[in-house]
């Protein structure tokens, strides 16, 4: 059986996961095809207060923010991303408040936003389910009546029949990357080898991930006594048809406080 830290979560986004997960969080085309879906389903206004949740360094909120969009605040637990984000904000001089916090308990008031959104999978991190719902309940305690959350996962279906149990793959020209993983009831468990052809062994790590279909995640919404759920499944967002893992099938799912 692989065990897994609980609190794995807390070192392993850094500059390793951005490298590793480059083909996903560092591509600027995916971004844009996502902000771009993100706004038609929320049907966004450049006036709405928007929470990007566990929003790492805040690629989804700077796109918005060329796009003309002002009132943006990026959410995470990671100090590296979060500061990553706010300098590449101070770059490109663009107006994205980030701020350090777990999604659990989060330091700003009530009926806040109008809009938030938690991408790229970034949910179910916790084997614990009451901590899980205890982020969605966050996010509607923030929300404004008739506020909306949009919450992307992967497709639990999908991951249960292409599930690879080894992949390799070269996330750049010096780093290979290696993961192993298997699913023990709804939940994905993966180790992952990071190699670097000049400095040896990076990372040897574990995370897990849950696994929702459309009636468990919908429970899961209605126990946070959020409403007018709806699902959008089977997303594949990447240009090239190829093993993406969790991103490569996805599941959009709403609600509305």
């Amino acid at each position: 059986m692989m065990k897994i830290n609980k609190y794995w979560w807390k070192d392993y986004f850094d500059e390793i996961y951005l490298i590793t997960d480059a083909r996903s969080v560092c591509d600027e085309r995916l971004t844009r095809k996502e902000v771009k879906l993100l706004r038609e389903i929320l049907r966004l206004k450049k006036e709405d207060t928007i929470l990007d949740l566990c929003g790492g360094q805040g690629r989804h909120s700077l796109e918005l923010a060329r796009l003309g969009y002002k009132k943006l605040t990026v959410l995470d637990s990671s100090d590296y991303l979060i500061r990553l984000g706010r300098k590449l904000a101070r770059k490109k001089r663009l107006a994205v408040n980030f701020i350090l916090a777990d999604a659990r308990s989060i330091p700003i008031g009530s009926h806040h936003y109008s809009a938030i959104f938690m991408m790229a999978n970034s949910f179910g991190y916790f084997l614990n389910e009451d901590e899980n719902c205890k982020i969605l309940k966050e996010a509607g305690r923030l929300l404004k009546k008739g506020g909306k959350l949009l919450l992307d996962l992967c497709s639990a279906d999908y991951v249960k029949r292409n599930l690879v149990p080894v992949s390799w793959h070269m996330a750049n020209n010096d780093i290979i990357v290696c993961r192993k993983r298997k699913i023990e009831k709804d939940i994905v468990k993966a180790q992952e080898i990071v190699l670097s052809k000049r400095r040896g062994l990076l990372r040897d790590g574990h995370y897990c991930e849950k696994l929702y279909d459309e009636n468990k995640i919908k429970r899961l919404f209605k126990k946070a006594k959020l409403k007018n759920i709806k699902v959008r499944k089977r997303l594949n967002l990447h240009k090239n048809k190829t093993d993406y893992g969790f991103m490569t099938s996805r599941m959009f799912v709403t609600a509305t406080k």
